[in-house]
């Protein structure tokens, strides 16, 4: 597997930072999109115990069948392998054959640009304010490119997406990956009344 060196910025609006891009020579790759992916463990969440999940992703332009690990939350600690393919249906189905289950099912929304080598996505989840994400082929390039684009190298998260969480709701990393569904819509009231307190 290949080690994800990558970084997340939480709280970034989207419109502002475009321009931010722009200014910095970064060029667009792929306009928004809506992604879907379903993610999958074996019943005995044997995948899940080490930090790992299967991932099928429809990415708009292409879709995709990965493995990821999260051994620890820093700059290397994420590992990944990735196939394309042609099918998200077919994928799903053949993961269900071979004895996985679907833990949860996902929309999110993804605009990519690049900014020399550095690949820069901006993320939206449902539920939570949208976010940066970095991934470059070595720490340096990254943390370079944050610079250049004003991000605080001191803010940077690292790992999946349940730190983006975190910082908006009172929920665990397991609460995060038991939730069945994750779509654009309106706050759960269940969730909801975990958000948390804001201090005035």
């Amino acid at each position: 597997m290949e080690t994800e060196i990558e970084a997340k910025w939480l709280n970034i609006d989207h419109v502002a930072f475009r321009d931010i891009l722009k200014s910095a020579g970064a060029e667009l790759v792929a306009p928004e999109r809506k992604m879907v992916r379903r993610v999958f463990d074996y019943p005995d969440k044997r995948l899940g115990e080490v930090g790992g999940w299967v991932r099928v992703r429809d990415e708009g332009e292409r879709i995709t069948l990965s493995y990821k690990q999260v051994n620890d939350r820093t700059l290397h600690g994420t590992q990944e392998v990735t196939v394309t393919v042609t099918d998200f249906d077919a994928t799903c189905a053949f993961l269900y054959a071979i004895g996985l289950e679907s833990k949860s099912l996902q929309e999110t929304k993804r605009e990519s640009w690049k900014l020399g080598a550095v690949e820069i996505e901006l993320d939206s989840w449902p539920w939570i304010p949208s976010f940066v994400e970095l991934e470059a082929k070595d720490s340096k390039s990254l943390y370079e490119a944050a610079k250049k684009l004003g991000l605080d190298e001191r803010k940077a998260l690292h790992g999946s997406v349940e730190p983006a969480y975190q910082a908006v709701y009172d929920v665990t990393e397991e609460e995060i990956d038991g939730w069945e569904e994750v779509r654009f819509s309106e706050v759960p009231d269940w969730l909801a009344s975990k958000r948390h307190k804001v201090k005035r």
